[in-house]
This record gives C-alpha cells, structure tokens and sequence, in this order.
C-alpha cells in the first residue's frame, strides 16, 4: 500500500483511546510508535546524559516539561531514524512552539506531508472513563480532581495547537464516543486505509 504520508500526529483527551489507535496504526502501517513519556521514560532508564536527566526529572512530580526539553529529546529521537521510517507521534506536539519546531524539522528531513488525528470526546465521557479506568486499575492518582486537573491543562494547550494544525496537516478530526473497532474503521477511512 502506498501511502502519501509517512508522519502521523495523534492527539486527543485522556481517555479517548489515542493510544489504542495509535498502536493498531503502527502494526498495519509499520509505523514507529513515539510518545513523549516513553521517549523520557527512557532516558532517564539509560542515564547516559545527566543534564538532560536533571531537565527530565520533574516530569515525576507532574509537571509539564519545557518546550525546549521536549524538542531537544524529539530532534535527537527523529534525526536518528531512517528518512524512511514512517512514525505515529503520540502526546506531540502539545503546544504551538512544539508542533511549529516538528513541522520545520520533519521537512528538513525531506518527509512527506505530515497527518494530524484528533479523537475527541466530550470532556464528561473523558472523566467516566478514567474514573473507571481508575476503579479497574486501582490508579491512586487518577481521583476525580486529578483528572479534572489534567484535562484543564490538556484544554489549555490542545485547542490552539490543534487550531494551528489545522491550517498545517492534513487534519482529521475523529468522533472518539462509538466503540473502538468503529473509532478504528473511520480513521482507515479518513486516511485511505483498507484491509
């Protein structure tokens, strides 16, 4: 299959099932699943660079990382791959120096065009599902403030970037709600995948 992409930003609420998708795209396409939190878990794992190490670790107490941390892990990621590699992109770019800075570096890297997901989902669903994920799992930090407190920082950011995107990517948004199988059926469709 031919595809005219070869880049993929996925983005969407917690809860909405961007990593779900994410990784069924990466096995049918033989795409590289990166997302920032693996890319820093990582790091800090390797510890072969203790400045960079020091940038990384208030992510641990919950803290959004500078913009310049994250394109400085991002550019050293990307420009290690082959040109060929295809990548699904997911939790990046979440503000608007982020996706400014991958957009001018991917095309430094001669890739093609760049895809933009968005699975949204109304901020209520997003909350029941992470309540439930919260009750299956037993996750001590997802309480209802704490995943009030994610989604306001998740709001603040998302809506400009994704505004922005629109006008750089070829961006699809994605209805989140239906069941996973019928969210994974419209993006094959939105991106000219067929089995």
């Amino acid at each position: 299959m031919a595809l005219d992409f070869d880049t993929i930003f996925i983005a969407g609420p917690q809860g909405s099932g961007k990593g779900t998708q994410a990784e069924f795209l990466c096995k049918k396409l033989g795409f590289l699943y990166l997302t920032m939190g693996g890319m820093f878990r990582e790091i800090l794992k390797q510890n072969t660079n203790p400045d960079l190490v020091q940038k990384i670790l208030p992510m641990n107490q919950g803290i959004l990382l500078p913009d310049e941390t994250v394109i400085e892990v991002l550019k050293d990621r990307v420009a290690a791959l082959a040109p060929t590699q295809g990548i699904v992109f997911d939790g990046v770019p979440r503000r608007i120096g982020q996706a400014n800075f991958l957009l001018d570096f991917l095309q430094s890297q001669n890739r093609k065009p760049v895809v933009t997901l968005f699975i949204n989902l109304p901020r209520e669903e997003s909350v029941r599902r992470l309540m439930l994920r919260a009750e299956k799992e037993k996750r001590a930090d997802d309480t209802l403030e704490g995943i009030n407190t994610r989604l306001d920082f998740y709001e603040k950011d998302i809506k400009p970037t994704m505004d922005y995107l629109k006008g750089k990517t070829r961006f699809f948004e994605i209805d989140g709600a239906p069941a996973i199988d019928v969210v994974e059926k419209s993006i094959d469709a939105a991106l000219g995948i067929y089995p």
